[in-house]
């Protein structure tokens, strides 16, 4: 499958409303089977994903984002909470079965916790990709509280929710003015 890149970034947009269409559970699990496949660090892996499809579901994470946040949330057929897994780490003879990576994060809180801040937030944007690619919108967010989130939905403390992110089929009235980006230029450097 090719995909035409201005589908993934030019032309995608952050969605804020949806159609009253379901996301199928078959393509959520499709699109967990690409995402897997984005690197991480010694291969961590250490992304956790909830998706809150349910109408009971999306009602009690409504309660846990900001208020410009309860209509996207509300509407969109699924919001995916991405989590990082704090004992990401005993998973580790599974996905780096030729060295032991276990004992190396085992007790070691700084490194299991730059671990975290580096690979879970790069597993979400893969998913964002990912989910683009297989023809769903996304409305990524940070705007909501993740002690409640934590809470309501990931409460055995393991799994920490890092960023929020709505699925389905984008309404085109829902979109705000296109922000502008920077130029090569004003971001980046060759040495």
């Amino acid at each position: 499958m090719v995909i035409e890149i201005g589908r993934l970034f030019a032309g995608a947009r952050t969605y804020n409303g949806y159609e009253d269409r379901p996301v199928a559970p078959d393509l959520l699990r499709e699109l967990y089977d690409h995402v897997k496949w984005g690197p991480t660090a010694a291969n961590t892996c250490p992304a956790r994903f909830v998706f809150v499809a349910s109408d009971e579901g999306r009602a009690r994470l409504s309660e846990c984002v900001s208020p410009g946040n309860v209509a996207k949330v509300g509407e969109a057929p699924v919001t995916v909470i991405v989590a990082g897994d704090s004992r990401f780490y005993e998973e580790m003879p599974k996905l780096f079965p030729s060295r032991d990576y276990q004992s190396v994060f085992a007790g070691n809180d700084a490194l299991i916790a730059d671990m975290l801040t580096r690979n879970v937030p790069l597993q979400g944007a893969y998913l964002i990709i990912a989910a683009r690619a297989l023809g769903l919108d996304c409305g990524p967010m940070s705007g909501f509280d993740s002690a409640k989130v934590n809470a309501a939905f990931l409460p055995d403390g393991r799994w920490l929710a890092n960023f929020l992110c709505t699925l389905g089929y984008g309404r085109e009235d829902s979109l705000f003015p296109r922000n502008p980006r920077l130029d090569f230029d004003d971001a980046c450097r060759i040495v």
